[in-house]
């Protein structure tokens, strides 16, 4: 289905100085949080300044963070998805924008994780870059890019396997860099083979 049927974009954190960010015990997730990792990692969320009732988009479980943009278009639209329900509220850097599923409970969130990583969503998010020295993805065009559904169980299955060579990969204490370099390969090889559908035709 287009992202356009299952869901809508949000924006990050708006009217905020850098004074905002020097103080504040409100957490937010930097742009490095959403790019440098596929689950978003709440434990290293940083610090701003948000006031009681100041209206903010606070991210929720099952949404799937996007950095906005980057100097070369293979490195825009980068993925991270919330995978952890949180108690308080969180938000999201003003460099990054948020996408909330309609219906989270028909996705396995781990294996969207894994699938807005997969070249089988890359592709098409990177498509919807325009720029050129600095290149940015367009929202407009993203609602276009196709999302592959299957059942719960393959769902299920795929995530199961990926997070077992995710935490190989991830695991930097249990081998030498050849060794960590090896299975993050052997992890890539599985994603993909893995997260290629074949779009139905009704």
């Amino acid at each position: 289905m287009k992202m356009s049927e299952i869901g809508s974009f949000y924006g990050g954190l708006s009217g905020k100085s850098k004074k905002d960010f020097d103080h504040g015990d409100a957490k937010y997730i930097t742009y490095m949080n959403v790019y440098s990792n596929i689950a978003v990692n709440i434990a290293t969320a940083e610090t701003v300044d948000v006031s009681i009732g100041e209206k903010q988009n606070a991210i929720q479980y099952g949404d799937i963070l996007f950095t906005g943009s980057s100097e070369t278009p293979d490195e825009c639209g980068m993925t991270s998805v919330v995978t952890e329900n949180t108690a308080e509220s969180i938000y999201l850097n003003s460099f990054c924008f948020g996408f909330r599923p309609d219906n989270v409970t028909i996705f396995n969130v781990h294996f969207l994780k894994h699938l807005f990583r997969s070249d089988t969503l890359r592709k098409q998010i990177i498509k919807t870059a325009n720029g050129v020295t600095r290149f940015n993805v367009s929202k407009k065009k993203m609602l276009n890019v196709l999302v592959p559904i299957p059942s719960m169980e393959t769902q299920n299955h795929i995530a199961s396997t990926l997070d077992r060579f995710e935490l190989l990969t991830t695991d930097l204490q249990s081998g030498l860099p050849a060794e960590i370099a090896a299975r993050r390969q052997q992890y890539e090889y599985y994603r993909e083979r893995l997260l290629t559908f074949k779009r139905k035709v009704a």
